[in-house]
């Protein structure tokens, strides 16, 4: 099987290609474009967006071409000589500018931007979409389960429940987002994510009893060993069995590491396990818990005063659930230095115009008061605008602030250095501290205020006008 590296062309929906061609033969291929990449809605009914995945997508950009198949199947799928001979020698040049990878980010704010010709520009649409649409779905969702555990361990369970190959962007996404550990192999080699595991039933199962199972894992594992308790019955067979483990390492010099909870009350169950262990004099083995947790469950958990230390999360995390996919949306704002607005019947998808930067105003507390969406021409800002409401406005003379936008791949090389996700977490940590809270809650959270500038509220409405009075 070929990798997607040597295949990064064919990474696109057929007629992004279509388009490409089209532009090609009309003679377009030179037109400079800019194009805008925004979501619309926060997942999870929440109030913010991790922004994820920005350097897998730069570091496949800068290895977007077509190679002698490529062109083969091409031809094959109907595609003209004219255009196969440009792709021939195609590479990826455009200028892209960007949020940095783990800031927090609201609905309709240019996140990232993409200046080059019409093509370039084209038919990177397909895969810049899948690469940060996912990345920063999954980083969102470990950041709201992190923000309900707190410090306590988080580990990534998700592969085998993942959508495919996906499981391997999930899982950097999820220590991007907060998650401590992976049980990815895969993407721990890939991304220097420390990778965990313990052992699956199966291991109990394979013996013929559970205490010889424990025993022979702590003998393999005395520095590392975590037991789960629950095969055959979690307090009258599970836990009693790790207790006379734990005491045996304890007379080897090594202690018992914890256990883990994979079925029934975790509640319940977890504050009869640590009152069993502390009765044993066990006060320093932990207590983990899997199986199908989520935010809102290990909430619940966390009021029920359960006893745990740490939990494994997967299918929950890793699929996004209950949110299917981010709707972000990559849009043209200019064609050869003319501003170019998308209309709809819906106000909200009528698209802002121009080429834009990002703007963030800070109060006096440091904490995150208002986003600004300006043209990069304007300078000195006062007062931002609702986007559709422009009688709601707010003063920002007097606050600090800082541009979010900063240019990270130019000529097809990027230009910001690689971090692993455990490093984009230190940022999120930072910024999600300046996020008042009342943005973070799960149940109707405040909607973060993001505003425009005269001088683009001016541009969208006059093209509006224009557009509007050539089509009655």
């Amino acid at each position: 099987m070929n990798t997607l590296t040597e295949n990064s062309g064919l990474y696109t929906d057929f007629y992004e290609l279509t388009m490409a061609q089209g532009y090609y033969l009309s003679g377009k291929k030179n037109e400079k474009t800019v194009f805008d990449y925004y979501y619309r809605t926060n997942p999870y009914k929440g109030g913010y967006l991790v922004f994820a995945g920005l350097y897998d997508l730069l570091n496949i950009l800068q290895n977007f071409t077509y190679n002698k198949k490529n062109i083969e199947f091409l031809k094959n799928a109907g595609l003209k000589d004219d255009f196969l001979k440009y792709l021939e020698n195609f590479k990826f040049n455009a200028k892209v500018y960007s949020v940095r990878e783990g800031e927090i980010v609201f609905p309709n704010e240019p996140i990232v931007r993409v200046e080059g010709n019409i093509i370039e520009a084209q038919l990177v649409e397909t895969l810049l979409l899948n690469y940060l649409n996912f990345q920063s779905l999954i980083a969102t969702k470990a950041c709201r389960i992190r923000n309900v555990i707190g410090e306590k361990a988080f580990a990534d369970f998700g592969l085998r429940r993942a959508q495919g190959l996906g499981g391997v962007h999930a899982s950097r996404a999820a220590v991007i987002g907060g998650a401590d550990t992976t049980s990815n192999v895969y993407s721990g080699f890939n991304y220097g994510i420390p990778v965990t595991g313990t052992q699956a039933h199966a291991w109990v199962q394979s013996f013929d009893e559970e205490l010889e199972a424990f025993r022979k894992y702590a003998e393999i594992n005395p520095e590392n060993s975590v037991l789960l308790v629950d095969t055959y019955n979690t307090l009258k067979s599970g836990l009693p069995n790790a207790i006379i483990v734990a005491k045996e390492l304890e007379s080897k010099g090594h202690k018992l590491i914890g256990i883990r909870l994979d079925s029934g009350d975790l509640a319940y169950l977890s504050k009869k396990a640590r009152k069993m262990l502390n009765d044993a004099n066990l006060d320093y083995v932990q207590i983990f818990a899997s199986n199908q947790l989520n935010e809102y469950v290990i909430k619940s958990l966390n009021e029920q005063g359960a006893q745990l230390d740490g939990y494994g999360i997967g299918t929950e995390l890793v699929t996004g659930k209950d949110t299917g996919a981010l709707d972000g949306v990559y849009k043209l704002v200019e064609n050869n230095g003319n501003p170019r607005l998308k209309i709809s019947e819906n106000i909200e998808k009528i698209t802002m115009p121009g080429k834009k930067k990002l703007i963030r105003f800070i109060d006096s507390d440091g904490m995150f008061f208002r986003d600004g969406i300006l043209l990069t021409n304007d300078e000195n800002v006062k007062k931002i605008y609702h986007p559709f409401h422009p009688d709601k406005n707010t003063e920002v003379a007097n606050f600090e602030y800082e541009e979010l936008t900063q240019l990270v791949m130019e000529n097809g090389e990027i230009l910001i250095e690689e971090q692993t996700p455990s490093e984009i977490n230190q940022y999120l940590k930072k910024r999600f501290a300046q996020l008042p809270d009342e943005h973070k809650r799960f149940i109707s959270p405040h909607i973060y205020k993001v505003g425009i500038s005269r001088s683009l509220l001016d541009l969208r409405d006059n093209m509006l006008k224009d557009i509007r009075s050539k089509i009655k």
